[in-house]
């Protein structure tokens, strides 16, 4: 009899997915929808939750997908085609687009990467520390970079959620996926950002070499060296952003002056564990050999 119920109210449960502003449910929003709608549809307190479920996934277009990450696993009730970047963002609260998935959104690489980046915020301030001495860095980079394990996979994809810094938000922006709904990913300016700090992230070096060339005419230089600033790292990263720039062969001397402005003190390093290295006098800056 309850099957009966259920089964005349089935268009009106459909009508309700098929317009709902999100496609990706965790179980506890379907227990939700289930509560708030059982007067309207007529089902009595007898359907439980399980029931519920069950009926959506066998006889609806619902359907449930496990991510599983090292120390856990998710569960996200998927209605009809879903984008794996709604999905990789229904995975932490606030958190946004970034890196590899970013650049491929902003066109910023020929690429179809592998590997969606998730940033979620940390909320724990930023301290910039005492001042570097040129002994820690030269070690510092020596080292293997830290990457994150924090993986699972998605069909041929794989969804990597990064602890970031608190920066605010800064630079993150909406935008929509291929089936209109919106995303939260960082601008090309944060992204450039991003990738110049954590190359590994982006498909290495020459990939972000090549976002550079490709971003020509689609950033505000003025808008990222505000950022670069309000971002206060440790690590001279604008020599980096300076020699990307200047090597994308792309972009006017007076543009490419602008990161000459800032003061270099130190020598960097262009990404971590480099085994055969070049050096570039102008921007006090070790790079792979042949780059």
């Amino acid at each position: 009899m309850q099957r009966t119920r259920i089964e005349i109210a089935k268009p009106d449960i459909v009508k309700l997915f098929e317009n709902h502003h999100n496609h990706v449910f965790k179980r506890s929003q379907i227990e939700e929808i289930l509560k708030k709608n059982r007067g309207f549809w007529r089902l009595t307190q007898s359907m439980t939750a399980n029931d519920f479920v069950d009926f959506m996934l066998n006889r609806t277009k619902l359907r449930a997908i496990k991510l599983e990450f090292p120390s856990r696993t998710e569960t996200r009730y998927l209605w009809g085609d879903v984008s794996a970047y709604q999905l990789a963002l229904s995975l932490k609260p606030n958190s946004y687009l970034t890196h590899y998935a970013a650049m491929f959104l902003h066109n910023l690489t020929e690429q179809i990467p592998k590997t969606i980046y998730l940033n979620f915020e940390q909320p724990v301030k930023y301290n910039s520390g005492p001042d570097l001495e040129q002994k820690n860095i030269d070690w510092a980079f020596r080292q293997k970079a830290r990457v994150s394990n924090n993986i699972a996979t998605y069909g041929e994809q794989r969804i990597c959620i990064l602890n970031g810094r608190d920066t605010g938000h800064l630079g993150v922006i909406n935008q929509y996926d291929e089936y209109g709904k919106e995303i939260t990913i960082t601008n090309v300016e944060r992204t450039l950002i991003d990738i110049t700090v954590r190359p590994f992230y982006a498909g290495g070096v020459f990939e972000v070499l090549n976002a550079y060339r490709l971003a020509k005419g689609n950033f505000s230089v003025n808008k990222m060296l505000s950022m670069l600033k309000q971002l206060n790292y440790i690590y001279p990263y604008h020599q980096a952003i300076g020699f990307y720039i200047a090597r994308a062969g792309v972009y006017k001397d007076s543009f490419i002056r602008l990161f000459n402005k800032f003061e270099m003190k130190y020598d960097f390093f262009l990404t971590y564990q480099m085994k055969d290295m070049e050096y570039s006098q102008e921007w006090r800056l070790y790079f792979p050999k042949g780059f």
